[in-house]
């Protein structure tokens, strides 16, 4: 007769709040490292043509593809050894990327460069959003661009690009965001520097490279675990309520304040909460508002669609917002002059209707998005 012998045993950490399609059963900054839904189209086409299934991937493993690759600061060991390459070409790129989002789940690997997908799934998998998108460095004295996940260093300036491949519409998505960039740093809102490659593809410049360094940022889902799917939490006070706990300068308020104010004049309403990040700064040990990202025009200016409820709501309200609203926000957090601040958006208006003219956007989708605009007086 053997002696029974009890072993403690650590139990698995099962994070059961977070087991839905937007955290995959993660703690929500670990979360934030995962791949879109565009990364994902990529990832599962890879996997197929290496001949791997994806429903076979675990989220762990995932995280494992993403190694140190991800947005952000976060790195993941061990990590899936993935071969370097130094060659871009966006335009070969793109080619690769039309073809997989046109074939989606009946995409085979026999089909596919494995090679020109792996360049892609590298360079693009944990950017946010859907449109499709790679993050690229250009050497800054000659002008090169290698993936972004070779090298950080201030040599290189750091791009997050979004790829002009949808031919479904006939305009440009990526020049009416260039010309969102342009209105908006005309408004007083803080954004990193943006540009177009090729007069097709939109580039901005990454927060989370900033001096040769990885900075740490987490969306405000991933700050707080809030879904940002669920109605309840996605309104506007969540994000003051956030800077109030963090303690972050007053001068944040007053940023995020005069985003609200642009997004509700030029109708964006895809504002949700993972289009709202914040960044450390490890010098001063404190978190603050990252700069302004995805402001955009949120509809399809050929429908004629005249209102969207917003991501996030005003005052308890996704639509028919009126000035009272703004005004109680603004008393709320002590927002000083936000009148000047609407009027100084709704100057910007102008500006972006000469900036989108020059940009060679169509007369008739100029019009579209502009209908759409909100004006407080």
């Amino acid at each position: 007769m053997f002696p029974l012998i009890f072993r403690k045993t650590k139990m698995t950490q099962v994070f059961d709040k977070y087991n839905n399609d937007t955290f995959r059963g993660l703690p929500p900054m670990i979360a934030d490292s995962l791949p879109d839904l565009f990364g994902n189209i990529i990832f599962k086409a890879w996997m197929e043509a290496e001949n791997k299934n994806m429903a076979q991937i675990s989220v762990l493993e995932q995280l494992a593809y993403v190694g140190t690759r991800g947005m952000g600061a976060l790195e993941y060991q061990p990590s899936k050894t993935i071969a370097s390459s130094e060659i871009i070409d966006i335009e070969s790129i793109t080619k690769v990327v039309k073809q997989v989002l046109a074939q989606k789940n009946e995409i085979s690997g026999a089909q596919m460069d494995n090679e020109s997908l792996l360049n892609i799934f590298k360079m693009g998998t944990s950017a946010g959003g859907m449109r499709p998108k790679i993050l690229i460095s250009e050497n800054k004295e000659n002008g090169t661009i290698i993936p972004g996940d070779i090298i950080i260093d201030d040599r290189h300036n750091h791009y997050l690009v979004k790829l002009d491949i949808d031919d479904a519409v006939t305009y440009s998505r990526e020049i009416v965001e260039f010309s969102y960039f342009k209105a908006a740093t005309h408004a007083g809102v803080q954004m990193m520097d943006c540009k177009m490659i090729e007069n097709k593809h939109f580039a901005t410049l990454r927060f989370d490279r900033q001096n040769g360094k990885k900075k740490h940022v987490l969306t405000a889902t991933g700050l707080t675990g809030y879904d940002y799917l669920d109605p309840k939490p996605s309104q506007y006070e969540t994000l003051f309520a956030l800077l109030n706990y963090l303690k972050c300068p007053h001068s944040d308020m007053e940023q995020l304040f005069r985003r609200m104010i642009f997004n509700l004049v030029f109708a964006n309403s895809d504002d949700h909460l993972k289009n709202h990040s914040f960044i450390y700064d490890e010098n001063l040990n404190e978190w603050g508002l990252a700069p302004a990202y995805d402001l955009t025009y949120s509809l399809n200016p050929e429908l004629n669609i005249k209102t969207k409820s917003r991501a996030l709501s005003i005052n308890g309200k996704r639509e028919n917002i009126e000035l009272s609203d703004i005004k109680t926000i603004a008393e709320k957090y002590t927002i000083k002059n936000p009148m000047g601040i609407i009027s100084q958006v709704q100057d910007s208006v102008a500006y972006w209707k000469d900036s989108v003219k020059e940009l060679g956007l169509p007369t008739r989708i100029i019009a579209g998005i502009e209908k759409n605009f909100t004006f407080f007086s």
